[in-house]
């Protein structure tokens, strides 16, 4: 099994690429997303974490039933805050699938086999509004499922850290506050590149 994962600027964009990936046969237990809970038209308006997310039946709890997306909730991640999420990485993101020293979203990349150099620049994008999708899959399928999840146009994961380092960024810190875009933002990125 290898984990594919990419970072898209749009809600909607990772919308429509965990839709694809499913449709292509990846059951949903295998796909997890993670977004910033400000650009989620879904769950916006939602202050509170969810209690699931608290717990240690997250995995149960997010990703099951008719497809990923419909098992979306709202979960606290070190460093991140609150994001709507749903499936497995979540679920290690939050340290209740491989304790405390796999928590943290950086952690849980690192585990599933993204390098340490995208792993903090894809924590700090979804810090800054990104979505996080990310695929375990056949070794078999894994270019096949690359090439969908690409289709719907990721960040660079290269290109995007040169630009936070320009800004003094360095790598992501699960210490940092909770980014909270102003809603001119929030908009902003809702409305950036229809899929």
């Amino acid at each position: 099994m290898q984990t594919v994962s990419r970072v898209y600027d749009t809600y909607s964009q990772a919308q429509s690429a965990v839709n694809a990936i499913e449709q292509a046969g990846v059951p949903a237990a295998e796909v997890s997303l993670v977004a910033n809970k400000y650009v989620s038209e879904k769950c916006a308006d939602v202050e509170d974490v969810s209690k699931a997310g608290a717990g240690a039946g997250i995995g149960g709890a997010l990703g099951g039933g008719a497809g990923l997306l419909a098992g979306l909730g709202m979960l606290a991640i070190p460093g991140l805050g609150p994001v709507v999420a749903a499936g497995w990485l979540a679920a290690l993101a939050v340290g209740a699938a491989a304790g405390a020293a796999a928590g943290g979203l950086v952690g849980a990349l690192v585990s599933a086999g993204t390098s340490d150099e995208h792993a903090h620049v894809y924590s700090e994008s979804v810090r800054r509004g990104g979505t996080l999708v990310s695929a375990r899959v056949e070794d078999s399928s894994a270019t096949r499922i690359q090439s969908i999840l690409d289709s719907y146009d990721p960040i660079d994961p290269v290109a995007r850290g040169a630009e936070y380092r320009k800004s003094g960024w360095t790598n992501f810190d699960p210490a940092a506050p909770a980014y909270r875009p102003s809603e001119t933002e929030i908009e902003r990125i809702r409305r950036n590149r229809a899929v």
